[in-house]
């Protein structure tokens, strides 16, 4: 049988052995086993056992209580005194056992505490294949690899049509474009000179037009980078629509 050191430790046992919480204590059952386990007691010492006696006394008083009535606020202050008495009990059971802990956990790291890691050493990379193969081997090797290999035919060319194959638009035709809208509306922005195109080769066109002709001073650009404006030069007004733009 084992050994308790007093009748709260036993009494902390048999709620251990139910699964039962401290405060959802069944005094009941609690004195049953209580009561059991001290008749299988075959000596006991009168030191000790008065204690044990007097804890069973008072669990059979608080049961007779409680049957006699379930609202009786004198058992249930008695079974509210147990209960704070086996937590408190518990808390310092729970404290003993760590306080015994520590030494061991002391030395341990008294242990680990004397040891120096090393860093990790960086070791250079040999990329020299230094196997030999038979040429059976390789040969069946990339037989192997072949046979995974997906031989399935290139697509038609018409599936490529609207992405490859567009000739790119002429910086003539956009420099003659432009200097026609300028011709007619005399002021134009320049970010209203790329609306309307339709690829990003008449928008490249459009840009490079700009350039060529603010180059060959037939526009002029004013404003800023938000807000520019283009605006034909005297000399593109005096020659019109007769503007060549083999140059281009």
């Amino acid at each position: 049988m084992e050994d308790f050191s007093g009748p709260l430790d036993l009494i902390l046992h048999l709620l251990s052995k139910n699964k039962m919480e401290i405060k959802d204590i069944q005094i009941s059952l609690i004195l049953d086993q209580y009561m059991e386990w001290m008749a299988r007691r075959e000596e006991l010492d009168l030191e000790v056992a008065s204690e044990f006696v007097t804890m069973a006394a008072h669990l059979v008083y608080i049961k007779t209580r409680m049957l006699l009535s379930a609202s009786d606020e004198e058992a249930l202050s008695e079974m509210e005194q147990l209960i704070a008495s086996l937590e408190a009990h518990q808390r310092h059971e729970n404290y003993a056992k760590v306080k015994a802990v520590v030494p061991q956990l002391d030395r341990r790291y008294a242990v680990g505490r004397d040891y120096i890691t090393k860093v990790p050493e960086h070791l250079p990379v040999d990329r020299v294949y230094r196997y030999a193969h038979k040429k059976e081997d390789l040969l069946r090797a990339m037989t192997s690899v072949l046979e995974r290999v997906d031989h399935r035919l290139p697509p038609p060319m018409e599936a490529f049509e609207g992405i490859v194959g567009r000739e790119p638009y002429p910086v003539s035709d956009k420099a003659a474009e432009i200097l026609q809208q300028l011709m007619r509306f005399g002021v134009t922005r320049f970010r209203a000179l790329f609306q309307g195109n339709r690829s990003r080769s008449e928008v490249v066109a459009t840009f490079i037009a700009v350039l060529e002709l603010c180059k060959a001073r037939r526009l002029l650009l004013a404003g800023t980078e938000s807000d520019c404006t283009v605006t034909c030069t005297e000399e593109t007004g005096n020659r019109a629509l007769g503007f060549s733009t083999d140059a281009y």
